[in-house]
């Protein structure tokens, strides 16, 4: 597969010029390509905000479907084919605002699907109200006195709830970003990649520069089967240190959902390929 694989023909793209979104459809696209994953076997899910149109730019399969929704379908979609690729995103407010249960109860059933959470710590598409990771103080033309509450941190949740691989990147850096997207993409199991991604025209703050300035990698020493550990780093603040950005936690022994549940073992073959019992579609005839 190449890069143009994935290009939708004369689509205009409707993000803000300097917008991350832009670099993150960018560096998919690469990824899905250096993967070898052809666009009929990748399904795209996404809810609702600027994030959320990225499967619109990219020729795939995709599910469109409402604010903080996202997860729900596409851990179904898995379920009723596990064959498929199947990578959820959207914005923070939509994935761990108004999709926050959704979130948390998906963490704990572990599907074999990729989370990416496009995070800017604003509504961008709502035009600049805080965002539940946006932090104490930041002042929008809604928290006009500024934020009062503590930050919502996906990492530190995800991680108490043993989800089986914890990462988080940041766009200005292409590079880690892709690593760590290839990882997740990979694993077998729920993947959560919290991809920081300046808004360009409603978040002055937390721009590009600060993203450098407050932001470290997480070195070699690091041990991401270290759940203890991996905790302790996604509790890191700005308010104390800087932002760390890697893979913070695996957990390779945790199983897929699909192969735990042994309801869901069956024949995932589309149902028009498969051979017709004919005893039990008389029977299905007859009880209706």
């Amino acid at each position: 597969m190449e890069v143009k694989d994935y290009d939708m023909e004369q689509c205009d793209i409707a993000w803000c010029p300097g917008c991350g979104d832009i670099m993150i459809l960018k560096v998919l696209k690469e990824i899905l390509a250096e993967l070898q994953i052809a666009p009929e076997n990748l399904v795209m899910v996404s809810g609702i905000g600027q994030a959320a149109k990225i499967p619109h730019y990219l020729r795939c399969h995709t599910f469109n479907g409402l604010h903080g929704r996202a997860l729900s379908p596409a851990f179904a979609i898995h379920i009723a084919n596990p064959n498929l690729t199947v990578i959820a995103e959207s914005g923070d407010g939509d994935m761990y605002g108004e999709g926050g249960n959704h979130f948390i109860h998906t963490v704990r059933r572990n599907p074999n699907i990729t989370n990416i959470v496009h995070n800017n710590m604003v509504y961008g598409l709502t035009k600049g109200q805080a965002s539940p990771t946006s932090s104490r103080g930041f002042k929008t033309p809604v928290q006009v006195g500024g934020v009062i509450l503590e930050p919502f941190n996906p990492l530190a949740v995800a991680i108490a709830l043993d989800a089986s691989f914890v990462g988080r990147a940041f766009i200005g850096d292409q590079q880690q970003t892709k690593d760590i997207l290839k990882q997740a993409i990979t694993h077998n199991g729920y993947a959560l990649v919290d991809l920081f991604q300046p808004c360009v025209t409603f978040n002055k703050i937390n721009t590009y520069q600060w993203f450098k300035d407050n932001t470290y990698n997480l070195g070699q020493e690091h041990d991401p089967t270290d759940r203890q550990a991996a905790f302790a780093r996604a509790c890191e603040s700005c308010d104390t240190s800087k932002l760390p950005l890697g893979v913070f936690y695996t957990n390779s022994q945790k199983t897929p959902y699909h192969e735990a549940n042994s309801m869901y073992k069956t024949d995932y073959s589309p149902l028009w390929e498969r051979p017709r019992d004919q005893k039990k579609l008389k029977e299905l005839i007859i009880s209706f």
